[in-house]
């Protein structure tokens, strides 16, 4: 599954530092938005990176975007963090407009890094830009 991310946004730099940190099977890679990779992701899905509200999660023909990408995410990382699955009982025209209302903020409440995330020695094959 791949996984395609802004990489100037500090929230989103976290978001993977968690994934890499809790996904023991490396079974997740991760493209940013800002790199050939995830635009071409991005346009397959009729996604442009400019004021993106999003994350995308791709796996094969499949993509998710907003909160059920990252519940699928959290269900992929396994216990404790598939407890989230308990989140889908809010329907999704819930959850999704509280998610974008946190992705238009990201960059002031959280920052933004002038240079994409640089990923460690160990991980950087899962990086596909």
């Amino acid at each position: 599954m791949i996984i395609v991310f802004d990489a100037q946004c500090l929230l989103c730099n976290g978001w993977v530092q968690f994934i890499l940190r809790h996904n023991r099977a490396a079974s997740f890679r991760f493209a940013s938005m800002q790199g050939a990779v995830g635009q071409r992701l991005l346009a397959a899905e009729g996604l442009k990176p400019e004021g993106l509200q999003t994350l995308l999660l791709v796996d094969g023909p499949r993509a998710w975007q907003h909160t059920a990408a990252i519940l699928r995410v959290l269900d992929g990382l396994g216990w404790p963090w598939r407890l989230a699955w308990i989140t889908w009982l809010v329907p999704g025209f819930v959850r999704d407009p509280l998610y974008r209302w946190v992705a238009r903020n990201r960059y002031r409440w959280f920052g933004r890094s002038d240079v994409c995330l640089r990923p460690a020695p160990e991980h950087a094959a899962r990086f596909l830009d």
